[in-house]
């Protein structure tokens, strides 16, 4: 049975490779095949009622440590440069005002894990196989392209492909570039062939979901019908004042298109002393039909923001098996989210926990909205039966901005707008920062709640530094669940390039080549026992590993992966005098010649992970 596939945009299938790796990995065993080698004192032992070693494929329950609220933050000087000699004593941490303990903090300069990759060791004692080839040299940069077909213009892509042509003609031999579309539809897997990165932007076109642009009566754009359907007397996160200046402006929309509603149905000005009566004893008319109006503009403007942010979380999962410096560039005029707070939310921490920097770029260049809407009359606001929904024009595109900053300043990227010059938009918006920080707290008695937390954070001792940083996050609606948060951790530190090392772990790796054109590729995992914790119970010393390997192409592509659980229940003598040797785990990939990146991920029932990259070329 094929594993479900998600909805939204995806880069060929890829996508879904990653989010049903563990799936495929049981469904598909003629992939990899894995032996688990116990010490030889443990297979000639005495039988007992329960082996002291096994192995099986089902899924195992963790001990899962409580999850922290990732902050990312670039700190610059006068001059914009990032900076990188700051120490956690340096920074104070707020949620909602109230002074937090950082209890994880580093200092990360992307880009430099490719070195750490590529000196992993290639050769084991430990079989009988042949002997491997030098590691190869692997890309080193992974940038990906998102592009909001869904709510760009034809004038806005014509100039961005000029300029993007020039970009990617600029792109370094260890870049890997692809191209994501909001509506799917000629996207682009990472790639270094600068023949189809042109071809790919050549198809580019604006694909909204209701085609051409139409003149409804009466005018609305997504804001205002945000403002009508969610705020006037249905915003059940306010209250007191808050909720009635909201109820104020949802009923101001409401009004103004209730008079652009008369104006475009009878040909009547609503505010003239001979027509204003008749408006007036009809509003309730008007404003049903204004109110209809903004229920399906606010359907559609939902689908195409959840289309673009289903996009942005697609390009952050692809880039998370990708190794060294990671981000992505958002091409776009921006869209509102009001009611997909908790998907945009999801985005920033997929992006924070896999080191992926997210910039924005305002692909309408110089843009100044104006009171009289689109110049070309095409959706135009009504300015003279209702003057309001000009200026509700202007709120509409400085709130469109509001993502596409957020996006950048929680994730330490770069937010590119009103500036003509897209090509130097491009350059700065790729570009990671030389340094930031990622500082990790663990909120005290979080409730579940679903409840907005502000953010701050700010430097203990005065100075010139800017700082950019995340300005909140959403707390869990419900409890997690221990084994799903498991499984998940699990597959996001595949997905991963980040090296840990709570586990006394070793990765090798060998191929044999059967053929011109078939090799077999032996992952081999040394795991030093003597060195794991153990809980002791009837008389055993018990823990599991639950081990996964996973093979990458040498763009970074997901190929196959297997998940193998070690159940190890070992007596007091066996752990003291027989173990010496350790648990080996291999795992055999079918493959062909090429450059592969491997990695491993090993973690207890205690709650310890170790993960390893390794690198390989067959020839």
């Amino acid at each position: 049975m094929k594993p479900p596939i998600p909805k939204g945009p995806s880069l060929g299938g890829l996508s879904i490779a990653l989010v049903v790796l563990l799936s495929i990995a049981l469904s598909r065993p003629a992939l990899a095949q894995q032996t688990v080698t116990p010490p030889e004192s443990s297979q000639t032992s005495s039988s007992a009622a329960q082996p002291e070693m096994s192995s099986h494929d089902e899924a195992t329950t963790f001990k899962v440590n409580v999850r922290l609220v990732v902050v990312r933050v670039v700190v610059r000087d006068a001059q914009g440069h990032a900076i990188g000699n700051l120490h956690k004593e340096d920074f104070a941490l707020f949620d909602e005002k109230k002074p937090q303990i950082i209890t994880q903090f580093s200092v990360e300069q992307p880009g430099n894990q490719i070195a750490r990759e590529q000196a992993t060791s290639q050769t084991s004692p430990l079989s009988g196989e042949t002997s491997s080839a030098k590691a190869p040299d692997l890309p080193e940069r992974f940038v990906a392209y998102v592009v909001d077909d869904v709510h760009l213009k034809f004038e806005d892509i014509a100039r961005l492909r000029d300029a993007a042509q020039h970009h990617f003609a600029a792109l370094l031999p260890t870049d890997r570039a692809a191209i994501i579309t909001t509506s799917g539809i000629g996207s682009l897997d990472f790639t270094d062939d600068r023949t189809q990165l042109r071809a790919a932007l050549l198809k580019l076109q604006p694909r909204p979901l209701l085609g051409a642009p139409v003149h409804p009566c009466p005018y609305m754009n997504y804001y205002m019908a945000d403002m009508i359907v969610n705020k006037e007397n249905t915003s059940d996160s306010l209250s007191g004042a808050a909720q009635i200046a909201a109820d104020r402006v949802g009923a101001e929309v409401a009004f103004a298109a209730a008079k652009d509603a008369f104006h475009c149905t009878t040909g009547r000005d609503p505010d003239s002393p001979s027509d204003g009566p008749t408006f007036t004893a009809q509003y309730a008319q008007y404003k049903r039909m204004a109110v209809s109006t903004a229920v399906s503009e606010l359907t559609v403007g939902d689908q195409e923001s959840r289309l673009s942010l289903y996009a942005l979380k697609d390009a952050v999962r692809r880039l998370a098996a990708a190794p060294g410096q990671r981000s992505v560039v958002l091409l776009s005029p921006g869209f509102l989210t009001p009611n997909l707070e908790y998907e945009l939310t999801e985005v920033i921490d997929k992006a924070l926990h896999t080191s992926v920097i997210i910039g924005a770029l305002d692909a309408r260049g110089l843009y100044v909205p104006m009171a009289g809407g689109d110049a070309s009359g095409e959706n135009s606001p009504d300015t003279f039966a209702s003057p309001e929904e000009g200026l509700y024009e202007i709120d509409a595109a400085s709130a469109n901005d509001l993502v596409l900053s957020t996006l950048a300043d929680a994730t330490g990227g770069v937010f590119f707008r009103n500036n003509n010059d897209l090509l130097e938009g491009l350059r700065r918006t790729a570009a990671a920062p030389e340094y930031y920080y990622v500082l990790g707290f663990a909120p005290q008695n979080l409730k579940f709640d679903g409840r907005f937390h502000n953010l701050k954070v700010a430097l203990r001792t005065p100075s010139k530094l800017t700082l950019q940083a995340r300005k909140g996050y959403y707390a869990p609606k419900q409890a997690p669940n221990a084994e799903e948060e498991a499984k998940e951790e699990i597959q996001d530190a595949l997905f991963s390039q980040e090296e840990m090392h709570d586990l006394p772990v070793q990765l090798h790796t060998q191929f044999f080549k059967a053929s011109d054109a078939d090799a077999k590729l032996a992952v081999l995992v040394h795991v030093d026992v003597k060195h794991l914790r153990f809980r002791k119970a009837e008389g055993r010393n018990n823990n599991a590993l639950t081990i996964a390997s996973g093979l990458f192409d040498r763009n970074g592509t997901f190929i196959t992966g297997m998940e193998k659980i070690v159940t190890m229940r070992l007596k007091d003598e066996t752990l003291e005098h027989r173990v010496d040797s350790g648990v080996t785990v291999k795992t055999s990939f079918d493959v062909k010649p090429g450059s592969y990146l491997v990695r491993l991920v090993v973690r207890d029932a205690e709650g310890q992970l170790s993960a390893e990259n390794g690198a390989v070329e067959i020839p």
